[in-house]
């Protein structure tokens, strides 16, 4: 079977933070990092070359595969920082819950299991801070250690 390709590195987070361009992207994504953290507990990691993932969970795919994940995190994009939100995905009942914190929480777009942000200013950081709160705590309900 083969290997997932996002797997965790050894690569610095600050380290990487510090090289996001343009300028604006890294000061939002250590107002994010700091976020997740606050709400997490968790020292986060490099997924790949780009996404910064707090905490993990092990599921198995319908398909039998056995896959470990982070239980959250973001990447800085360029246009659009992505969001892992993975409790509003995993459970139908945070998902509803996510959809009234949608309403609140300003300008964004969405894809299966992400949230997207172009910039931090176009939402309200209370809400977003609420959604990952709430999105871990399902997170360790559905996938405890």
């Amino acid at each position: 079977m083969s290997e997932p390709k996002t797997m965790p590195t050894d690569v610095s987070v600050e380290d990487f933070i510090a090289g996001v361009e343009p300028e604006r992207k890294r000061e939002e994504a250590k107002v994010l990092d700091a976020m997740f953290r606050k709400v997490t507990g968790e020292e986060p990691k490099m997924w790949g070359p780009s996404i910064i993932g707090y905490g993990t969970y092990e599921t198995t795919y319908a398909s039998g595969r056995d896959v470990t994940w982070m239980r959250g995190g973001f990447s800085p994009r360029k246009a659009k920082h992505s969001l892992y939100l993975m409790g509003g995905y995993c459970d139908e009942l945070s998902g509803k819950r996510r959809d009234t914190q949608l309403e609140r929480l300003g300008k964004h777009s969405r894809g299966k299991s992400c949230l997207y942000i172009n910039k931090l200013a176009d939402v309200d950081l209370d809400v977003l801070e609420e959604m990952i709160g709430e999105d871990w705590e399902t997170m360790a309900r559905i996938y405890p250690d």
